[in-house]
């Protein structure tokens, strides 16, 4: 039954396409493509890819983001930020893996952890004070 949740989970794929504009909060269950404009927050335990003409403006928390486009804001992931030649991010970024092509503009302060907050915002412990 968990595979077939699973599997579920993985057919889920929202896309914003080239032209559309969202000005509020994104909340899925899958995986999201954003070839528009989002000035907002974006929360999914998917993968985000945002295309060459993809803009996010507010914070990002996923599980994988690939970026060709440009983000404005803070990214939280639990895996891996993939940066092509063209992305443009500035901002915040906490992450656990961090891949950057040359040409990539990366203007952020970078934090790379090996656990983060979940997607639900509660902390996992790190230290104990």
């Amino acid at each position: 039954m968990k595979k077939n949740k699973n599997q579920e989970h993985i057919s889920i794929q929202n896309i914003i396409a080239k032209g559309t504009k969202i000005v509020g909060d994104f909340f899925s269950e899958g995986d999201l493509r954003v070839d528009g404009i989002i000035e907002g927050n974006i929360q999914t335990p998917g993968k985000v890819v945002v295309g060459k003409d993809g803009q996010i403006s507010g914070k990002l928390s996923c599980s994988n983001a690939y970026f060709e486009g440009k983000l404005n804001g803070t990214i939280e992931l639990t895996g891996t930020l993939t940066l092509k030649s063209t992305a443009y991010i500035e901002g915040d970024v906490v992450t656990e893996k961090l891949a950057v092509e040359p040409g990539a503009t990366f203007n952020v302060t970078c934090e790379m952890k090996s656990s983060v907050k979940d997607i639900n915002g509660k902390s996992k412990q790190q230290k104990t004070a």
